[in-house]
This record gives C-alpha cells, structure tokens and sequence, in this order.
C-alpha cells in the first residue's frame, strides 16, 4: 500500500534520547466486546448469497477477517465510493477519487446475518473511531465506511451504530459513514489474499495477523479455518 514501508518503519523501535520508544499506532489493541445488532434480520430459511461492501483501513486486513468467519463464501478487495477510471490502486493511493478501499463479502443469509457481519466489523476489523486514517494509514481512502445496497442494510447499519454509541462501547464516537453503494470496482490481482499469500510481510504480522486472532478469541463460535 501507499507508504507502507513508512508505516512499517514507524511501528519498529525509534531512538529516543538514548532509549527505545516503541511507536503503538495502528497496533491494534485488545478487542472490544461489542453486543450484537438490537435491529437485525433473521437467518434465512434457505441457503442463498447475499453481498455487503465495507471499508475499514487497508482492505488486506479486512479481506483477511472475513475469509475466516463462518458463512462467508468470499471477501474480495476493491474500491468503492468514486467513479470507474479513478479505480485504480496508484490513483486512488494518491488521493482526491473518493473511492475507500473496500471489501466485497458475498456471504449465505442462512448461516449469518447482516447485522453479525457489522458486529465482526466493528469488533475486530478495525476501529470505527478512527476518521479518515486506520492505524498507519492515512486518507480518505482508508476512511471507514458502509456502503449499503438496500433499505434494510441502511436500517441495521445506522440503528447498531446509534446503539454502540448510547451504549458507550468505545471511548469515541463511531465515525463510520453509512452511505449508498453506487458501485464496487475489483482491485488489481495482486491485492487479493495478500495478506495469506504473504504471512511473513512486516506489515501483516504487525497490523493485520491480529485481527485474526482478535477474530479466534471473540466470536470462536464464528471463526472457521
């Protein structure tokens, strides 16, 4: 991503007047035990699929979390929120398209809900307080985001934010905006299961790996290999 090697460098050791002073941005703490959605739908009675777009800071991690959580049958990176010739990864790392990186969850209903899925994001794919930038990344494309694609999305989405927040579940405000999908644009290939196809990079082990484990430790009941 867009100065990465940057991030990594700031999440290392700095020197410090003769000392060491471990720089914690974007480290993710420990989870946050969120309740589950008051307003959500309930499991279908059949088999199906159904799609949800997110964003939450760099999509490798996001895209990791939710290829592990049961009845999810694929996460796929991109970029939503702009038009079609700015969705490109150099482009919209430089700022100004509009686009957020963004992870398209095609999931069974039947399996788990809507508002489940929120619950997996607020929770453990990143944090909702953070305006325009997660963790080492900043911008408006790591901004975080739902973009529904129904009135009933729209419902669940703003009611579980409204009850997080009077709830006082996290020690700020929840910045997500909650905005209509006009379209999801894949990225390139070399985005897609990044953060499996290279367990060793820095950046994964620092910034993304633990949100799998948050993943593991909070919802074992929805984690899955």
């Amino acid at each position: 991503m867009t100065l990465r090697s940057t991030a990594i460098t700031l999440a290392i050791v700095v020197v410090f007047f003769g000392g060491s002073m471990l720089i914690t941005r974007g480290v993710p703490s420990a989870p946050v035990i969120i309740p589950a959605p008051a307003a959500d739908d309930a499991l279908a009675a059949q088999s199906g699929q159904a799609t949800a777009v997110i964003a939450g800071g760099c999509f490798w991690g996001v895209q990791l979390v939710f290829e592990h959580v049961k009845g999810v049958i694929s996460a796929t990176d991109g970029y939503s929120g702009g038009s079609a010739d700015t969705a490109h990864y150099e482009t919209v790392s430089a700022g100004g398209t509009g686009h957020a990186e963004s992870v398209k969850i095609v999931y069974d209903p039947s399996k788990i809900t809507y508002g489940r899925l929120l619950q997996v994001f607020f929770a453990v794919a990143h944090d909702p307080t953070e305006l325009n930038y997660q963790g080492p990344d900043d911008g408006t494309n790591y901004r975080s985001v739902i973009f529904y694609q129904n009135e009933d999305q729209r419902r669940i989405a703003e009611a579980y934010i409204a009850q997080l927040d009077q709830a006082h579940v996290f020690h700020k405000p929840i910045v997500t905006q909650v905005v209509p999908l006009q379209a999801f644009y894949q990225a390139e290939a070399y985005h897609q299961d990044y953060a499996t196809r290279h367990p060793d990079s820095m950046y994964i082990v620092m910034y993304d790996a633990p949100k799998l484990d948050k993943l593991k430790k909070t919802f074992p009941d929805l984690y899955v290999k």
